[in-house]
């Protein structure tokens, strides 16, 4: 089970079905959650601007802007999760409901025991997106701290003639006499390289006159 499986959740809601709305709000806060409603896609996006919700639940057919339009808009610009609501429950729009990246689908009219398992399943299944990405910042940091220490590592060697080992010594150790990263100072050496590189082209140039 989800770390965050028990814990309080904000859901948003939006259709433009007033009573429906009521009606999952009641269940969704009796269930533990924070609710807020939206009656339109416009409306929806002016309350995640203010806060964005652990999960959102988007008629797929409202006027105006219909659910899959403002998903494509929480996928672009947000990190919201969601999940699409329906009164169809055919293949394709269920497959299309997965296309557009959707972590569950309710078909109207929404049964009470239904509700709450799907909704726990979206939540889990939000839970592993969210950790997926965190998982993938954290790879993309190292690999790029991991790129800055290895051409530091062959600036030194290069500046001073030694082997790639020595080298890395070197620098690991001036980190932690500074008490820093080994990936700052590669940065800090990188671009005093770069800084020393554009002065020397600018002598050069100047020389030249």
């Amino acid at each position: 089970m989800s770390a965050r499986a028990d814990t309080k959740r904000l859901i948003l809601i939006v259709d433009d079905d007033l009573l429906l709305l009521e009606f999952l709000s009641a269940v969704l806060s009796h269930a533990g959650h924070d609710t807020v409603t939206a009656a339109s896609a416009e409306e929806a996006l002016a309350v995640i601007a203010v806060r964005e919700p652990d999960l959102a639940l988007l008629d797929i057919h409202m006027p105006g802007m219909s659910g899959m339009e403002l998903a494509k808009q929480l996928q672009a610009a947000t990190s919201v999760p969601f999940m699409f609501l329906s009164g169809r429950g055919d293949a394709d729009l269920s497959r299309q409901a997965a296309e557009y990246g959707a972590v569950g689908f309710l078909v109207k009219p929404v049964d009470e025991k239904q509700l709450m398992p799907a909704f726990q399943a979206g939540l889990a299944r939000a839970d592993e997106i969210r950790q997926l990405r965190r998982t993938e910042l954290n790879l993309n940091a190292a690999l790029a701290a991991g790129r800055e220490t290895s051409l530091a590592v062959g600036l030194l060697m290069c500046k001073f003639q030694t082997d790639r080992n020595t080298a890395f010594e070197v620098l690991r150790d001036h980190a932690r006499s500074s008490r820093r990263k080994v990936n700052e100072v590669a940065e800090q050496l990188l671009a005093a390289e770069e800084t020393l590189n554009s002065l020397h082209a600018a002598f050069s140039g100047r020389l030249k006159k």
